[in-house]
C-alpha cells in the first residue's frame, strides 16, 4: 500500500469519526439538555429525510428540489465565471483594461449578492431571471480577482522570450498567459462555485416555488425544524459535491503544476 492510498484511506476515517462525533454530540444534547426542546434529534431528521426524497415536499421530492438550485447555480456560475475570467485576464494583462474597469469593480467586489436582491427584483421579477442575475453576481465577483491576479503573475522573462523569438501580442496571451493563469483561475472558480451555491439559496429564501432554500422557508413559515434541517443538510451535501467535482476537474486540468512542485 503506498504513501497516496495510506493518506486517503486515513483522511476518509477521519472524515467518518469526527462526522460520527457530531452525530453523537447532537443526539446526546437533545436527550439530555434542554435543546431537545427546540431541535430533534439526528435519527428524525435523517428518517425525514428519507421520506422527503422517497415522497414530497411541496410540489417534488427532496432530490428534485436540490436538482432545481443545482441548474440555477450551474447556469449563472457559467456565465458569471466566463465573464469573470475574461474581464481578469484583460485587467491583469493590459493596463489601459485596469484602468478602465478595476475601480468600478473594486466598487462591485465587496458588496454581497443578497443585497442586490431588491434591485434583481425590480428588474427582473421574481422569476428565475432573478435568482441566476444573483449567481452570475457572485460567480463574477470571485473569479475576476484571481483571474487578473494570474495574467498579472506571469513571468515576464517567459513574455519576453517569446517576444524575442517573433510571437504577436495575440499568440503571447493565447500560449503564454491563459495557460499560466489557469492555477489561479481554478483556485477562484473554488470560491465562486460556493458562493453561487450560497446566493441561490438565499434567493430562493426571497421567492421561490421550489429549491432547497424554498424549503427552508416553507419549514419557517410551518415552524417545521425537521424540515428546515434537512435542507441545511442538503445544502452542505450539495456544497461538498460541487467541491469535490471542482477540485477533481482542477486536478485534471492542472497536473503539470502540481507535478513541478
Amino acid at each position: 500500500m503506498n504513501d497516496k492510498v495510506k493518506e486517503r484511506l486515513l483522511s476518509v476515517l477521519c472524515a467518518i469519526i469526527s462526522i460520527g462525533a457530531f452525530l453523537g454530540l447532537w443526539w446526546w444534547a437533545t436527550q439530555k439538555t434542554d435543546l431537545g426542546n427546540l431541535l430533534p434529534n439526528p435519527g428524525t431528521v435523517l428518517k425525514a429525510m428519507g421520506g422527503y426524497i422517497t415522497g414530497t415536499v411541496g410540489k417534488c421530492s427532496l432530490i428534485m428540489h436540490t436538482f432545481n438550485s443545482l441548474r440555477r447555480v450551474l447556469i449563472g456560475f457559467c456565465i458569471g465565471s466566463m465573464l469573470g475570467v475574461s474581464l481578469g485576464l484583460l485587467m491583469g494583462r493590459y493596463e489601459l483594461a485596469k484602468a478602465i474597469f478595476n475601480p468600478l469593480y473594486r466598487i462591485i467586489r465587496p458588496i454581497p449578492p443578497i443585497a442586490w436582491i431588491p434591485i434583481s427584483i425590480i428588474w427582473l421579477g421574481l422569476g428565475e431571471q432573478a435568482k441566476i442575475f444573483l449567481i452570475i453576481l457572485a460567480a463574477f465577483a470571485n473569479t475576476t480577482l484571481n483571474a487578473m491576479t494570474g495574467s498579472a503573475n506571469v513571468d515576464p522573462q517567459v513574455i519576453n522570450a517569446a517576444r524575442m523569438l517573433g510571437a504577436k501580442e495575440g499568440q503571447i496571451f493565447r500560449t503564454i498567459v491563459i495557460p499560466a493563469s489557469v492555477p489561479a483561475i481554478f483556485a477562484g472558480l473554488q470560491v465562486g462555485i460556493s458562493c453561487s451555491w450560497a446566493s441561490v439559496v438565499a434567493a430562493e429564501m426571497i421567492k421561490a416555488e421550489n429549491g432547497l432554500g424554498w424549503i427552508i422557508q416553507a419549514g419557517m413559515d410551518n415552524n417545521n425544524m425537521t424540515q428546515i434541517l434537512a435542507g441545511i443538510i442538503m445544502i452542505g451535501i450539495g456544497g461538498f459535491v460541487l467541491t469535490c467535482i471542482m477540485r477533481t476537474i482542477e486536478g485534471v486540468m492542472c497536473r503539470w503544476n502540481k507535478s513541478g512542485r
